[in-house]
C-alpha cells in the first residue's frame, strides 16, 4: 500500500517524539537503579495507571478482539473481560502493600517474605524464568502480531518482516535504555493518547460508511446473537454466538481470573503492575493508579475496537476463522485517507512500543536487581548497576528476536501460559494473608502446572482426547491442573518449616497485613476484611455495569442503558460509602 508524504511525516514525528522524551528523562535514570526502574518513586497515580492501560494495549490487542468478535459475537471478549475480578482484587487488596514493601521488583520481595536458601532459591528462579523465559514469549508473541500487521498493510515479504521488527525494537531499546521508567511510563502517555485516538477515528469512518449505513444499518445486517453482551451458557446453536458449557463457563469466570498466572492480571499484582504501584508517590495513588488502569482497560478501550470488528464481519465476509483478525487491517486500508493512515500507523506502533518498552525495562529489573546484583556482583556500585541495566535491556532484546523468530502461533503461546500458571495463583495471593505460607509453598506451586500440564496433554491424551484440548473447547486439563498444583503446594506446606519467625516479624511489622497472622497478633480482622470485599465486589459491578451501559447507548438499546446506569450509581455509592469506613482512598489507616 502507498504512503503519501504526509503520512511519513506523522510516523518519523512519533519515532522522533519517543527518542526526545527517552534523552529528557536520560539524567534522572541514570542515579541508581531505583531511578532507573522505578522512576524514584515518585509517579502520580493518572501517569502510573495510563502506563498500565497502555502497555496492555499492543499490536495485537485490536486484531485478537477482532477475531474473538467475528468468532463468537461481543460475548467472546469475556475470554479476556473474566479477568476484571482479579484487578479489583489487586486494587484493594494489595495496591497499598505493594507501595508500603518499598522493594525494587515484586521478586525481591520474596526475601522479604521468606527466609532461607529455599528463599534464595526461588528469588533467583522466578528472576530467570519470568524475567527471561515468559518476558520473551510475551514479546515474541507482540512482535508476531507486529509482523501480522505490517505483512497485511504493506505487502512486505514473509522473510523480510523480522527485519522491520528489530528496527522498531531499536527505537524502543535506545529510548528505555536511555530513559529507564520515568521515559518508559511518560512515552506510554503520549503512545496512549495517539493509540485510542486512531482506534477512535476509524470506528467512526467505518461505521458511517456508506457500506455499513451506521448503528442502525450494523444491527440489521448481523447475524442474530452477535451483539449479545454475555455467553449462553449451553449448547451451540441455542442462541447467543458464543454457546460455553458449563464447565468452560466456570473455567473462565470462577476459576481462571485467582488461579492463573497471567501477564497484566496477576493474582495479589506481580509484574509490571506492581512495579508501577511501587513507583507511585504514596499508597494513596498506588490505589487510584490501579482502579483507574481497571476501568480503563475494560471500560474504555475495548468498543472502538469492537465496534470496527462488527463491521469487519460485514465488509469482509470471505475472511474464514483463521484470518478473520485481519477484518481490522484491511478496514484500515480502505476507509483511510492520507494523513489517518499515518496516523493509525502511529497509533499500532504506539501500543507496540508501549508494551515492549514495559516488558523490557521490567524483564531487565528482575536480570540486574534479583539475580546480578543479588547473586553476581551485590558489591558493585550504582552506576554500575545502571550500565548493566543498560546492557541487559540490549540483551533481552536480541533474546526476544530471535525468540520471535520460532514462534508459530499467537494462540498457542497465550493458551500455553495460562495453563502453566494455573494454580499459581492462590499462593500469590495467600502470601499477604496467611503466615503459614512459606518459600516452598511458592516453589511447588511454580514447578507444578508443569508437570500438570504435561500429564494432561501427553499423558491423558492417550486415553480421553478432550484432555489435550484448550480451556475453552474442554477445561478438564485447566481443573485437572488447578487442584494438581493446589494440593501439591498445600502439602508442600505442611511438610516443611515455617518462614523463620524473625523474618516473619519484620515482615509483619513492615507491612501490617490483614488476615491470618496469629503468631503476630490475635484476631484477624474480619470486620475490615468485610469491608474490603463489599468495595472489591462493588468495584466489580460498577466497572461491568459501565462497560455495559456504554455499550447499549451505542447499539441504542435505551432500557438497558438506564438499567445498566442506575446498576453503575448504586455500587459507586456502596463503594464509596463503604470505602470511607476503613479509608482506602487515602494515606490514612482504618
Amino acid at each position: 500500500m502507498e504512503l503519501a508524504l504526509l503520512d511519513y511525516i506523522i510516523i518519523a514525528s512519533f519515532f522522533l517524539l519517543s527518542l526526545t522524551i527517552g534523552l529528557r528523562f536520560r539524567k534522572q535514570a541514570g542515579k541508581d537503579i531505583s531511578s532507573f526502574f522505578l522512576g524514584g518513586r515518585n509517579l502520580p497515580w493518572y501517569i502510573a495507571g495510563i502506563s498500565m492501560v497502555a502497555t496492555t494495549f499492543a499490536a495485537d490487542t485490536p486484531l485478537a478482539v477482532t477475531e474473538l468478535v467475528a468468532q463468537n459475537g461481543i460475548a467472546g471478549n469475556w475470554l479476556w473481560w473474566n479477568m476484571l475480578a482479579g484487578g479489583m482484587l489487586t486494587t484493594f487488596f494489595f495496591a497499598k502493600y505493594w507501595r508500603r514493601a518499598e522493594v525494587l521488583t515484586d521478586i525481591e520481595f520474596i526475601e522479604m517474605r521468606y527466609s532461607g536458601k529455599p528463599a534464595s532459591f526461588l528469588r533467583g528462579f522466578r528472576a530467570l524464568y519470568f524475567g527471561v523465559f515468559m518476558n520473551v514469549l510475551i514479546i515474541g508473541w507482540v512482535n508476531v502480531a507486529l509482523m501480522s500487521l505490517l505483512q497485511v498493510f504493506f505487502d512486505i515479504p514473509e522473510n523480510q518482516l523480522l527485519w522491520y521488527v528489530a528496527g522498531a525494537m531499536v527505537i524502543v531499546v535506545i529510548y528505555s535504555a536511555m530513559s529507564g521508567l520515568l521515559g518508559v511510563a511518560f512515552t506510554d502517555v503520549i503512545q496512549f493518547v495517539i493509540a485510542m485516538t486512531g482506534s477512535i477515528i476509524l470506528a467512526f469512518l467505518v461505521l458511517n460508511s456508506d457500506r455499513i449505513g451506521g448503528i442502525d444499518g450494523l444491527k440489521a445486517n448481523l447475524p442474530s446473537g452477535t451483539l449479545d453482551f454475555f455467553p449462553h451458557v449451553g449448547r451451540e446453536g441455542s442462541g447467543s454466538m458464543l454457546a460455553l458449557g458449563l464447565g468452560s463457563f466456570l473455567a473462565f469466570i470462577g476459576f481462571q481470573w485467582w488461579a492463573s498466572w497471567y501477564p497484566g492480571a496477576e493474582p495479589g499484582g506481580g509484574g509490571y503492575i506492581a512495579q508501577r504501584m511501587m513507583s507511585t508517590k504514596t499508597e494513596k495513588d498506588a490505589v487510584y493508579s490501579t482502579l483507574f488502569f481497571q476501568i480503563a482497560h475494560y471500560c474504555i478501550r475495548p468498543w472502538p475496537w469492537i465496534i470496527v470488528a462488527l463491521c469487519a464481519m460485514l465488509l469482509y465476509p470471505e475472511l474464514n476463522a483463521a484470518d478473520s483478525k485481519l477484518g481490522y487491517v484491511m478496514a484500515m486500508k480502505e476507509f483511510l485517507p492520507t494523513g489517518l493512515k499515518g496516523l493509525l500507523l502511529v497509533a499500532f506502533f504506539a501500543a507496540y512500543m508501549s508494551t515492549i518498552s514495559t516488558q523490557l525495562n521490567w524483564g531487565t529489573s528482575y536480570l540486574i536487581n534479583d539475580f546480578y546484583k543479588r547473586f553476581i556482583n551485590p558489591e558493585a556500585q550504582q552506576k554500575q548497576f545502571v550500565q548493566a541495566s543498560r546492557l541487559g535491556t540490549l540483551l533481552l532484546m536480541l533474546v526476544a528476536l530471535f525468540v520471535t523468530s520460532l514462534i508459530g502461533t499467537i494462540s498457542g503461546v497465550w493458551a500455553f501460559i495460562i495453563e502453566c500458571g494455573a494454580g499459581l495463583g492462590l499462593v500469590m495471593i495467600l502470601r499477604w494473608y496467611w503466615w503459614r505460607i512459606n518459600a516452598w509453598s511458592e516453589i511447588v506451586a511454580t514447578i507444578a502446572p508443569f508437570m500438570a500440564y504435561g500429564l494432561a496433554k501427553f499423558v491423558f491424551v492417550q486415553f480421553d482426547e478432550a484432555w489435550g484440548k484448550g480451556i475453552g473447547e474442554d477445561p478438564r486439563s485447566f481443573f485437572f491442573t488447578i487442584a494438581f498444583t493446589t494440593i501439591a503446594w498445600i502439602v508442600a506446606t505442611y511438610l516443611t518449616k515455617p518462614t523463620d519467625e524473625a523474618q516473619l516479624k519484620k515482615f509483619f511489622d513492615k507491612i501490617r497485613p490483614d488476615g491470618n497472622w496469629a503468631p503476630f497478633r490475635k484476631s484477624v480482622h474480619g470486620d475490615r476484611l468485610i469491608k474490603l470485599g463489599i468495595c472489591w465486589l462493588s468495584a466489580i459491578v460498577m466497572a461491568y455495569s459501565a462497560l455495559f451501559l456504554t455499550g447499549s447507548f451505542i447499539f441504542k438499546a435505551w432500557n438497558e442503558g438506564l438499567m445498566y446506569t442506575a446498576i453503575f450509581v448504586i455500587s459507586l455509592l456502596v463503594l464509596k460509602y463503604t470505602a470511607s469506613k476503613i479509608h482506602i482512598f487515602s494515606d490514612q489507616e482504618s
